[in-house]
Parts: structure tokens; C-alpha cells; sequence
């Protein structure tokens, strides 16, 4: 049997390599899909020569579990999974996840608490000297000090904790292939600090680049936590030469500019690399594999940049996209297999209708660093366009074996409110939508809107006029599904309040609601800790505790767990005209029915 990556020992030996080049540690099981950042980085490694080794989800308690390969010829390559371990193991409420949709079975605990630091500490247990590079998601969005939700606290950058000797930042292909290139000509891995896309520790200060507040300012002055956001924020365009360095404790963290974007043709190099799409891991198969394995990634990088989003710290805001070739032939490989039913699930990104550059701006100097593209109104630079996208549907929809096409990534309504040019929103009405469409309107309240970096709700109740007018054309049952945040920071009780009263208004309900997650890396939670934003320095109230609860529990007052505390809300409001059988009420009077059953008591009914 070929073995495409040794997972285990026995496929190590079945391989007859004395050596493995690069060995990925991984917080996920390893699939080998194009959805999953390991498996990209191996297969790009692969792809140029290198002797790759996998060991996912290791038994971190055993130093043993780290070394069933050997020492790597180049390097340790570490990376907690496609998510945050701390986001995967934890609720916004700071309870243990019973479940893990990247382990087998849905099994959690299958990786620590902190991933990365922990993993790092086991090589160093186990090899001592050894090159570790960190990547991913955890990686990316700790590389400056950063505040820990869970700890409740400014935690200094990641490779001050991990004792890692580099850092890659973003998505990794042209930085790990640079960094490989480098090792493998003999250089150390102290003497690749200077590739774009990474990070290092130094033990002294350089002379130029941009300075970001210290940890020891940071975590112990909010202001200047803000501050230093703020200058985290504008630290990822490419088209800047700067480096950024924060000093911690003695040492200095220097990022050094980020990768260039991808080209197309890099794009579908990428891409079109021979995945098997098999999950190499033993066990049940992960549930998230299910969704992913009749999508399709079509582009990276988003310009909508919301406040509480990472994705432009850590792919940037610039968007890079496939060719129409490479994506039809994706999907054509999926008409091929056994289990292929005819419905392709996604054809997407980070944004779905967004498969170019905002505008010829950015493509030449990267995003500007005071005005955002959509936000508070499209910036009149702003080229919208969407029919390279809606001409690649059309495509898709027709191969042989494609029954349908689905479109499940986020859609920017105002975005598409906004194209002249082409027709997609009819389109996607009439072809893409598998009877509900999920969009983003997040809140009601403008201010909230405002501070979220997301246009007014006005904007979002056009959308929903002409999506209901184009089902109704074209004979379409369908509905849009929206979703909302609670808690953002911003967010006062009267307006958590307002979008009870639009709910009852519209009997609607949602079925789901994200409560604010203060993750690392993004404007908002920096608004949360800091009670600041950091863009303007102004004061932003923020919602915690009790309030905070009272604020999710208004978005679904329906629910009998909820009462108290939306009776609790209702009357902090002075809003008791909302209790009761009136038309407008949201909740019932439970007083007077306890009232009714004591005077029945009393009574000897």
C-alpha cells in the first residue's frame, strides 16, 4: 500500500526512510483535504521533495508519543489544529466541550489545553536542541501579547511560552517552503529569522521597525493595550516592508512583513495537489469532514475585516482567489467518486461573493490602513463585480453529475446589493440556496453595528425585500436565516431589547445565537478587555456577567430556562408592559398565576 504521510511507526518503517525531514505535530486527526492546514503544509512540502511524518493528537502526557519517528533531518513543524485549542475545548461560558469535531469519534480531550506550549515542551523533553517551527491559527493570532479570555489576563506572545525557535504567521505555504529551502542549504534556525510571514524572538532590539507597546505596558495599562491593537491591526499588509516588534520581558518579538499574496497560479497549485481526501487518522471519522468533503475553497483573505473576526490578522484582507479552471476540475474529481450524491455543499471562502481584490488600490499597496472597504458605506473605489463567480456557478450547476450547487459560505448582502454587473443575487436565489440561506445581519442597534464594523440594519432589511420578492418570482419556498451576536461590546440592554421586539414582531426566533467570544487577535475583544476601541481610543461599554446573560437570553426569550433572567432584564428596563397577555409581550406574568394558585389554596378550591 502507498503510503502518502507515515502516521505511525509501522508506516514510518514501511516507508524505509532513516530520517523524516519535517515531522507536523497536530492538536486535529490528520486529514489529508485542502480544508485542513496541515494536510496543505505537508502536501506542499511533499510536493517539492521532503520526507514528512505526522503525529496527530499524541498522548501528550507521554514524552514517548513525540518520538516514534526519530529526529527530524530539518525540523519540527507545530500546529494545534484548524482552531484555537482553548476556543475548541471551551464554551463562551468557560465550560469543557463535551465534544471535538476534529477528533475521532466527536471524542474531546484529545488534546491539551494550550496546545502549542505544551506539545513544544515535549520535543524539548524528548530532543532538547531540536528546530521547532510554530504555525496555525493559535499560532497566528498569539504572536504579539495578547489577552487569554480564559485566564482573564494579558499572556505574553506565544514563542515567549512555547520556547519554539520561529513562528510562521498566516496561511504558511510560501514561508515554510522558504524556511525549508534555507535548512535544508545548511542554514540554522537561528539564521532564518528574516523570511516574510515568520516571526522570531531576539535578544536584542532592532534598530528600525515599528514599535508595538511592551508586554510589561500592555498587560499592565489598558490604554496602552488598545494602543498596541491598534497597531497589531495595521501590522499585516503585505505591501508594508516594516517590521513589528514588541519587547517582553528582556527579549523582543519581531514579525517581519508578511508573505505576499498568492497569485492565481499559486492558488491552484495549491489546491490542485493530489489530496486524497481521506482522513489517515484510525478511528470514526471526524464529523466536520462530512460538510467539507464536497466543498470547495474557491478563495481566502476578506475586506469586509468585521471587529470581531480574526481572519484579517491571519489571512489578511486582501482577497486571492482560484482559477475558474482549477475549481471546475475539483469539482469534476468530486462527480468521480463513489460517494458523490450530486450535491457540492459550498463554493466558498471566508466571504463567498468575494473572489477579487476590493480594488485596483490593493493590488498594488494592500489595504488601506484608515478606511475599511464596505464600512460605514462602500468606499467609491470599491469594483464591485461578482460575475467571475457567478459564471463559475453557472458552470458547476451544469457538469454531468452535479444535481445541485449550494452556497453555505458567508455572503456580504450589502456587497451584493450593491453589483451592477452581473446577476448573481437572482442566481443564487433561483439555484443556490438549499432552502435557507444563512447570513450575518449580527444586530439591530446602528451603534452596535457601527463598532462591529458591519453596515446599518436598514441595509440588511433591502436584502431581505428582494430576496423574498426574487423567491416569490421564481416560485422558490426559501427563507434567509440570520444570525446575531449577543453581548458585543457596544451592546447596552435596550438594545439586546430592540431585537427581542423585532423577533416578536416578526415571529421569528433564532434558532441559533452567538454569545460575543472574546477570542485573541480580534478589534473586539480588545473593546472587551479594554472598555476602549482601539481605532478612536473612545469609551465602548461592555457587557459582562450577569448583564451579558441577560442580553442572550433576550434574543431567545421563548425559551422556559430564560425567564428569570428576561424578566430580570425586562424590569431593569422598565419595560413591564412586555410581561404579561398583552399583544406586545414577550413573556407571561408568572406572579399573578402563583398569586391565582395561593389564593385558590386559601380559598379550598
Amino acid at each position: 500500500m502507498n503510503i502518502l504521510f507515515p502516521i505511525n511507526k509501522q508506516d514510518f518503517l514501511e516507508t524505509h526512510w532513516t530520517q523524516a525531514d519535517f515531522i507536523i505535530v497536530s492538536g486535529d486527526a490528520f486529514v489529508d483535504h485542502s480544508s485542513f492546514g496541515a494536510a496543505i503544509i505537508a502536501r506542499v512540502l511533499k510536493k517539492f521533495g521532503y520526507r514528512v511524518c505526522i503525529i496527530a493528537q499524541p498522548d501528550w502526557h507521554d514524552e514517548s508519543a513525540f518520538e516514534i519517528y526519530g529526529k527530524p533531518r530539518l525540523a519540527f513543524l507545530v500546529t494545534s489544529g484548524n482552531m484555537d485549542s482553548m476556543v475548541c475545548h471551551y464554551t463562551v461560558n468557560k465550560k469543557r466541550r463535551s465534544e471535538d469535531a476534529y477528533t475521532p469519534g466527536n471524542q474531546s480531550g484529545s488534546r491539551p489545553d494550550r496546545a502549542l506550549i505544551v506539545y513544544c515542551n515535549k520535543i524539548r523533553e524528548a530532543f532538547g536542541k531540536v528546530p521547532i517551527i510554530i504555525g496555525g491559527v493559535e499560532a497566528s493570532l498569539r504572536r504579539f501579547a495578547h489577552y487569554d479570555y480564559w485566564q482573564n489576563k494579558v499572556r505574553r506572545p506565544i514563542l515567549c511560552d512555547c520556547g519554539a525557535d520561529l513562528l510562521v504567521y498566516g496561511m504558511g505555504e510560501k514561508a515554510i517552503l522558504e524556511v525549508a529551502e534555507a535548512l535544508d542549504a545548511g542554514l540554522s534556525i537561528q539564521d532564518v529569522g528574516y523570511i516574510r510571514g515568520t516571526g522570531v524572538l531576539t535578544h536584542s532590539s532592532p534598530e528600525e521597525g515599528i514599535k508595538c507597546p511592551s508586554y510589561e505596558l500592555v498587560s499592565s495599562d489598558k490604554k496602552a493595550f488598545a494602543k498596541a491593537a491598534s497597531v497589531i491591526y495595521r501590522s499585516n499588509n503585505p505591501y508594508n516592508d516594516n517590521v513589528f516588534v514588541q519587547e517582553c520581558e528582556g527579549r523582543w518579538f519581531v514579525q517581519n512583513p508578511p508573505q505576499m499574496p498568492l497569485s492565481t497560479m499559486e492558488m491552484d497549485d495549491v489546491y490542485d495537489l493530489p489530496y486524497s481526501g481521506r482522513q489517515l487518522s484510525p478511528g470514526e471519522e471526524i464529523t466536520c469532514l462530512d460538510e467539507v468533503r464536497f466543498s470547495i475553497t474557491s478563495n481566502r483573505g476578506c475586506f469586509g475585516n468585521c471587529s470581531f473576526c480574526a481572519i484579517g490578522i491571519h489571512q489578511g484582507r486582501i482577497v486571492q482567489r482560484r482559477s475558474e479552471e482549477s475549481i471546475l476540475n475539483e469539482a469534476k474529481k468530486m462527480t468521480g467518486l463513489s460517494n458523490f450524491k450530486g450535491y457540492i455543499n459550498d463554493v466558498g471562502g471566508p466571504t463567498a461573493n468575494f473572489l477579487n481584490p476590493a480594488c485596483s488600490k490593493q493590488k498594488n499597496e494592500g489595504p488601506c490602513s484608515n478606511r475599511e472597504c464596505l464600512f460605514p458605506k462602500p468606499c467609491p473605489n470599491l469594483e464591485i463585480d461578482e460575475s467571475d463567480y457567478c459564471n463559475i456557478l453557472k458552470k458547476m450547476r451544469l457538469l454531468k453529475g452535479v444535481k445541485k450547487v449550494f452556497v453555505r459560505s458567508g455572503i456580504r448582502y450589502d456587497y451584493l446589493l450593491n453589483d451592477k454587473k452581473s446577476n448573481l443575487f437572482e442566481e443564487l436565489v433561483k439555484y443556490h440556496v438549499s432552502g435557507q440561506l444563512r447570513v450575518a445581519p449580527e444586530h439591530l442597534s446602528d451603534p452596535v453595528l457601527h463598532l462591529m464594523g458591519k453596515p446599518h440594519f436598514s441595509v440588511y432589511e433591502q436584502f431581505i425585500k428582494k430576496f423574498n420578492i426574487l423567491s416569490k418570482r421564481y416560485g422558490k419556498k426559501q427563507y434567509v436565516v440570520p444570525y446575531f451576536i449577543s453581548g458585543h461590546p457596544g451592546t447596552r440592554l435596550e438594545d439586546a431589547l430592540k431585537l427581542s421586539e423585532y423577533f416578536r414582531d416578526h415571529h421569528v426566533i433564532p434558532e441559533q445565537v452567538q454569545d460575543f467570544y472574546p477570542t485573541p487577535g480580534s478589534l473586539a475583544t480588545a473593546m472587551y478587555y479594554t472598555g476602549l476601541n482601539p481605532l478612536t481610543m473612545e469609551t465602548v461599554h461592555v457587557p459582562k456577567d450577569r448583564e451579558k446573560q441577560m442580553q442572550r437570553a433576550l434574543l431567545q426569550y421563548n425559551h422556559p430556562q430564560n425567564y428569570q433572567l428576561v424578566r430580570e432584564a425586562l424590569e431593569l428596563c422598565d419595560r413591564q408592559d412586555l410581561i404579561g397577555d398583552g399583544p406586545h409581550a414577550i413573556i407571561k406574568d408568572r406572579s399573578k398565576k402563583k398569586r391565582r394558585c395561593h389564593h385558590h389554596q386559601k380559598s379550598g378550591r
